[in-house]
């Protein structure tokens, strides 16, 4: 089981986390590209990071907004109409409160340096350690048995 971050506006993940049209939870990450969802496994834990509200808002958020396990099944493409038919896969998000990243900075072993923190998540998703999960489904008040820990 790995444990990733992926990074999209408030308004998507969350999107993704209620479902869409009907959809059940859901996750799109860079742009809607099949390879980063490819790299992920059933039983992965995913976080979504959002760093502002809107895609391309000025209205900064910076805080972890949805977190749940991948479900079984390959990624697929999904027409959201307009000529977008991007990739996504299955996730079942569990029940936690959006938390904002700045108290958990220290604390994160993937922040290598304190003043750019932020470099990783330009690369849309990126592997965690179980112990950065576990601090970001604290922080979120997640169960962590739904998680698997």
């Amino acid at each position: 089981m790995k444990n990733w971050i992926a990074v999209a506006s408030a308004e998507h993940a969350r999107r993704g986390r209620d479902g869409w049209q009907g959809a059940q939870g859901f996750m799109q990450v860079c742009h809607g590209k099949v390879a980063p969802l490819q790299r992920i496994r059933p039983g992965d834990r995913v976080a979504y990071y959002a760093p502002t509200v809107t895609m391309g808002g000025k209205d900064r958020l910076q805080a972890f907004v949805s977190i749940g396990i991948v479900l079984p099944g390959a990624p697929y493409p999904f027409d959201m109409g307009g000529g977008f038919v991007p990739s996504r896969r299955d996730v079942a998000y569990v029940p936690a409160r959006e938390a904002a990243i700045a108290p958990l900075l220290d604390d994160f072993e993937f922040v290598d340096d304190r003043q750019r923190w932020g470099s990783k998540f330009r690369f849309g998703l990126f592997a965690i350690s179980d112990h950065d999960m576990r601090l970001i489904a604290q922080a979120m008040q997640a169960e962590l048995q739904s998680l698997y820990f």
